[in-house]
């Protein structure tokens, strides 16, 4: 239940009641009436949550005056501009109460706009709103804006005239009522607070509205400064959006508003003209309002450059933020501190449009650091430099419009309608097409050509094949301009004139022989968004920038052609060279010619001195070639007549040489020493029988002879171009074979054969081409790929014998082939002792699931290397390389048993020494082999000397060389495996293990017969098997990878593969480190049938290395008895 304390009994509307205190029945009744109503105030604020804003202004005014006339209209223009306006009568929703609404109410707007006029203060009730208004302005700094409607703000702020009446007689008439009421009121603090907080609302800066006629005029400001102080103002993006939505929402997307509290930073970069500033406002407008400030910076370029202005970005900066135009910024630096401090606390929208410089941001948007949570600054540019340099999170690249768009855009401009009229439709196209989907272009034209005639549209289009609009070319223009230095501006030019669609590496080579740094030349008119490079590397440029570029050296000189420094409209280059009126100015020159070819005289070039670039198609030259400049650099004649280059024309200089579908039959007669030259491009010349003399070409790099038919020799001075990287002979169809020189090129990268039809072999030389990464030679007359081709280690792609695509792919393909029954090893002339047929297969994890098909012909395997992916798939696998080893084992053991045409030689990997004790006791003897895998060094050859002498000595009770660290450390077990860890000795390094492997055998098996070492990393999970071949083959980087990979803490096994005839009794590793050596040998092992394990439990090492041969006893005794005399 409420205890109402009435306050007047006779006003029924605002301002004519004051509004009536209720105090809740729980609330403790105290003698102090000031406490009681604190009491209760706390009470509320306690059960009170703190709400959103659900205003955006709050109307104070005093019903009586101003309700019908002035207040009802601002009301509803602040509506109409979209404003939520708190309004008592309009406003309050049923059933509230209206204490707590209004109260509420003011708490929860933006701006408070407090309409003063005559009789305001004669109301309690707006005086109470007044006192609420003013606390919020103070603690949480909401907006006041006050409006001095027919009274003066100095009646206000000194409460004289008929306000301060008014004032006074609200005052006399609480006094009258308050002695019945409330006898603890004091009337005396109550008007002191009253008049201190008029003192203090009329202070604030408002409006002013004494005797005014036009009350329109002073809503429509009242409204104006509501919508700055609240920004509500957005930006004009286009009379006609076209295509602006969806490249909104991509960019929305992109900026991730809902899900991420980081500040994030995206840059929207094109080239100019495409759009970036207006997609950047629509951004602005559509997602301005979620956040607690924004700003919108445009043509930050063009401000920049008055020093002035430079400071006056960051106080608006502030300004949009804070709405308070009292901060004054008195330099870039001060100003980047006072950015830096204020906006970090805030969740801040910024968007910087048409940024050209890196101090433009650094004074702007400094760091994310500057920001509170959840900001996001867009930036636009034309540089993607600036961008990279920022670091963004994203960059939202402006693409031209697709046709529909462009001509729904240029229809708007053209005809006010979103299509062409039927009679301009093939005209409107042409335009279109013409502006390459820029809406600079499209605007500018379609506004130029609206209402214009059939006539005028042709005239126009004319025109614009050699001139372009001036306002399309002043804006790209500014591009160009903002290049720093010449040699920049130089490439662009170049570029638009003659490179455009060249791939990107030659124009390099070009433009570096004429001394412009095109990498990094290139790489900034990219970034500028002037030059685009495909996927395929090629140059590109947009129509427009074209003719900008065209135009600035048009404009060098409009009425003489021949001044300025490039050519490429074929009339105007007709004109000077048939008037043979060339100058020194030219520096580059075009003429493409379709129908039939131009006759000329060289002389015509007498006086282009510094001629660096021709271009020249469909034109032949007559006369004497020694007038044509010293300086050129690139010469590309396509259709050229000559059959010989002439003797007399220099070539020194020339980077590039590109003669295609020429007559030429030989290049050169008397060739020249040409340095510089980095580019021989002599295709479709259907008459050249043979290659030039490569001798005089030292630094060529690209070689390319595409469909040559007649040619049918290559030089053998071919070897002599150490710095060639592509060949390409691609459609040489009576090309037979290839000199032997060419496969001595190791910088050589790409070699092209494909459509050599007569080519049918390529050497295992192939393999010495250290650097060739993709080699394509399809539909020729290979019908096999070489193995050296396989076992290199450079190619990446391949196009071979039917086999295309990635070496990774393809080579497990190749070799599973050869290893078929149709296409075996054996079948292509494999035999044991041709190791050079046999392969060496490396296994990554990709490929692992298939190695059951390798292993049906293991015996065409000179080792395989296993990457499984875990130790059990590394148990399946062993097991399966187990079953095809002893199957093939027992096949060739029964083999060479029966077969006396397999010496032992003296190079075998395998030392035997036989034990007599048991020669005469059983058919089978005692055997041990020693197999050395790694690098040798002085404790290798200790050890080697020390187990043969041990060998030697007592055969039936050998005793070998125990540990002796740190040179060697000994393990060994019973049977035909060891497991070890691998330990980790200080400050050495394994360079070789040496395996001593005792077995019984019967006296007509060879050493030949056991030649299988598996070595599996449980570990790394690798499988390595070594036969017989590879143990003979090894070459120091095979036998260091070996070694390499059994590092310390890995647990390997040893394991030694016999057929079976065999028994392995015992195994012993030595694992052989590069310290010095001690003369003393150690403890011993003594080997005999009933020695155990002497090292402890199974331990585990990786093994690495090559096994190479080690001596035969009899040069061992040799070496015993030398020493003995010596």
């Amino acid at each position: 239940m409420l205890n109402e304390v009435p306050m007047s009994s006779g006003e029924a509307e605002k301002g004519e009641f004051f509004k009536p205190i209720q105090v809740p029945s729980n609330v403790e009744r105290i003698d102090n009436p000031d406490n009681a109503i604190l009491k209760y105030i706390e009470t509320i604020l306690m059960e009170e949550e703190p709400g959103e804003r659900m205003y955006e202004v709050f109307l104070s005014f005093r019903g009586e005056d101003t309700r019908a006339s002035f207040v009802s209209h601002l009301y509803a223009s602040l509506q109409q501009a979209g404003i939520t306006v708190y309004k008592d009568d309009q406003s309050l929703p049923r059933g509230d109460h209206i204490s707590d609404s209004l109260l509420q109410a003011i708490e929860r707007s933006q701006i408070s706009v407090i309409v003063f006029s005559t009789n305001y203060a004669g109301s309690g009730w707006c005086m109470e709103e007044l006192e609420k208004i003013m606390e919020c302005h103070r603690t949480t700094g909401q907006a006041v804006l006050p409006v001095f409607y027919d009274v003066d703000p100095s009646e206000v702020r000194h409460q004289t005239g008929k306000f301060g009446e008014a004032l006074e007689n609200l005052s006399e008439r609480l006094s009258v009522e308050r002695k019945v009421v409330i006898s603890w009121w004091n009337d005396h603090v109550l008007r002191l607070n009253w008049k201190k907080t008029l003192r203090e609302a009329a202070g604030i800066a408002g409006i002013v509205a004494l005797n005014s006629r036009n009350e329109s005029e002073v809503i429509k400001n009242v409204v104006e400064n509501v919508t700055r102080m609240l920004n509500k103002t957005d930006l004009f993006v286009a009379s006609n959006p076209v295509g602006v939505e969806s490249r909104v929402q991509n960019i929305i997307q992109l900026l991730d508003i809902q899900q991420s509290n980081n500040v994030l930073l995206l840059g929207i970069w094109g080239m100019g003209g495409v759009g970036k500033t207006t997609i950047a406002k629509a951004v602005y407008n559509e997602i301005g309002r979620k956040f607690e400030g924004r700003s919108y910076l445009a043509h930050i370029r063009e401000v920049w450059e008055q020093d002035a202005s430079q400071v006056s970005l960051q106080e608006r900066l502030l300004f949009d933020i804070y709405r308070n135009m009292n901060t004054n910024i008195q330099s870039i630096e001060s100003g980047q501190n006072i950015l830096k401090e204020r906006l970090c606390h805030r969740k801040v929208l910024l968007v910087l449009d048409d940024v050209s410089k890196l101090d433009q941001l650094n004074a702007l948007c400094g760091a994310r650091e500057w920001f509170g949570p959840g900001s996001r600054i867009v930036v636009t540019t034309r540089d993607e430099h600036i961008l990279k340099v920022l670091r963004v999170d994203h960059v939202y690249r402006m693409k031209e419009m697709n046709e529909t768009e462009s001509i729904e855009l240029f229809s708007w401009h053209a005809f006010k309608q979103a299509n062409p009229r039927d009679d301009f439709v093939t005209l409107s196209r042409n335009v279109v097409e013409y502006s390459g989907g820029l809406p600079l272009a499209l605007e500018v034209l379609g506004s130029y050509l609206f209402e214009r005639d059939l006539t005028e549209w042709k005239s126009t289009l004319e025109k614009l094949k050699k001139i372009p609009n001036c306002q399309v070319q002043k804006k790209l223009k500014i591009s160009f301009d903002g290049l720093e230095d010449d040699m920049e501006k130089e490439i662009f030019l170049d570029i638009a004139c003659f490179f455009i669609g060249m791939d990107r590496g030659d124009v390099t080579h070009i433009l570096n022989g004429c001394g412009l740094y095109a990498e990094i030349g290139i790489s900034i008119l990219v970034e500028r968004s002037l030059v685009t490079v495909d996927g395929k590397n090629k140059l590109g440029m947009h129509d427009l920038l074209r003719d900008m570029g065209r135009e600035i050296i048009r404009e060098e000189s409009p009425k003489e052609p021949e001044e300025r420094s490039r050519l490429w409209f074929h009339e105007d280059v007709l004109d000077v060279l048939l008037k043979q009126i060339g100058t020194k100015s030219i520096q580059g020159l075009v003429l493409k010619l379709n129908s039939n070819a131009q006759c000329l005289r060289t002389k015509a070039f007498k006086k282009m001195r510094r001629l660096r670039l021709l271009h020249l198609a469909g034109v032949e030259l007559h006369g004497d070639f020694g007038y044509l400049s010293k300086d050129l650099r690139w010469l590309c004649w396509h259709g050229c007549p000559l059959t010989c280059v002439p003797t007399n024309f220099y070539q020194g200089n020339l980077v590039s040489i590109e003669i295609k579908n020429s007559k030429i039959k030989l290049v050169w007669e008397e060739a020249q020493m040409m340095m510089n030259l980095k580019i021989l491009n002599l295709s479709h010349s259907h008459y050249l029988k043979q290659t030039p003399d490569f001798s005089k070409l030292p630094n060529l790099e690209k070689l390319i002879l595409i469909d040559c038919p007649r040619l049918c020799e290559v030089s053998n001075t071919i070897g002599h171009l150490k710095k060639i990287l592509l060949i390409n002979l691609e459609g040489c169809i009576n090309l037979r074979t290839l000199p032997r020189s060419i496969y001595k090129l190791k910088s050589l990268r790409t070699l092209i054969l494909s459509g050599c039809l007569s080519v049918d072999k390529l050497e295992e030389d192939i393999e010495q081409m250290e650097s060739l990464t993709t080699l394509i030679a399809d539909n020729t007359a290979i019908t096999r790929v070489p193995f050296s081709v396989v076992r290199s280690k450079s190619i990446g792609y391949i196009s071979l014998c039917g086999y295309q695509g990635f070496a990774r792919d393809v080579f497990p393909s190749i070799i599973w082939s050869w290893m078929s029954p149709t296409n075996s090893l054996s079948s292509v002339g494999q035999t044991s002792a041709n190791k050079s047929s046999l392969v060496s297969l490396n296994i990554t994890r990709s490929y692992s699931h298939n190695i059951s098909s390798i292993l049906e012909d293991v015996s065409k395997l000179q080792s395989l290397w296993v990457e499984c992916g875990s130790e059990h798939q590394l148990s399946q696998e062993v097991a399966r390389i187990l079953d095809a080893l002893y199957a093939t084992n027992f096949g060739e053991l029964e083999s060479i048993a029966t077969s006396s045409q397999v010496p032992y030689t003296k190079t075998s990997t395998l030392f035997e020494c036989i034990s007599p004790v048991h020669r005469a006791a059983s058919e089978n003897s005692l055997k041990y082999f020693l197999i050395h895998v790694g690098m040798n060094c002085p404790a290798t050859n200790t050890l080697k000397d020390s187990i043969l002498q041990g060998m030697m000595e007592q055969c039936s009770d050998c005793l070998l060389p125990g540990d002796n660290y740190p040179n060697w450390l000994t393990f060994n077990n019973k049977g035909s495996s060891v497991v070890f860890d691998v330990p980790h000795v200080n400050g050495c390094n394994l360079k070789a293990v040496i395996c001593i492997v005792h077995h019984s055998a019967p006296d007509n098996i060879t050493p030949h017969a056991l030649k299988n070492m598996l070595v599996l990393n449980h570990t790394k999970t690798i499988i390595q098997l070594y036969k017989q071949d590879a143990l003979a083959s090894f070459n120091d980087e095979e036998g260091q990878r070996f070694v390499t990979s059994m590092e310390p803490g890995n647990k390997v096994e040893v394991v030694v593969v016999s057929g079976n005839r065999f028994t392995v009794k015992k195994t012993i590793v030595y694992l052989i480190y590069d310290e010095s050596i001690d003369n003393g040998m150690g403890q011993c092992l003594e080997l005999d049938k009933n020695v155990s394990a002497s090292s402890g439990d199974e331990n585990v090492s990786a093994v690495r290395g090559i096994f190479s041969p080690v001596e035969c006893l009899g040069d061992f005794k040799q070496k015993e008895k030398r020493r003995k005399f010596e």
